[in-house]
């Protein structure tokens, strides 16, 4: 049996959190991005492009992986939606 940390949104497309797992791993990659957002702009030169672009890479590379994670880990397909589908 798979155990869920997401359902899919209502409206748009994608996945919310619902379990306290589910939340946990999106408060993670969160306080990562934001803090090295931070560390970037305080501890790299603007002009030294090599370490911007293998920031980029690393920051690509979790976003990846979180949506992947959290697609494999969502109780449902992802699909655009409207809202709550009518029933006939």
């Amino acid at each position: 049996m798979t155990y869920y940390w997401f359902r899919p949104k209502r409206y748009g497309y994608g996945a919310t959190p619902v379990t306290w797992e589910g939340w946990a791993v999106t408060l993670v990659v969160a306080v990562i991005l934001a803090g090295s957002i931070v560390a970037m702009n305080l501890l790299v030169e603007r002009s030294n492009l090599i370490a911007w672009l293998a920031w980029a890479a690393v920051i690509a590379g979790m976003t990846i992986w979180f949506a992947r994670l959290s697609r494999r880990r969502t109780d449902g397909e992802w699909k655009w939606r409207w809202g709550a589908d009518k029933k006939q």
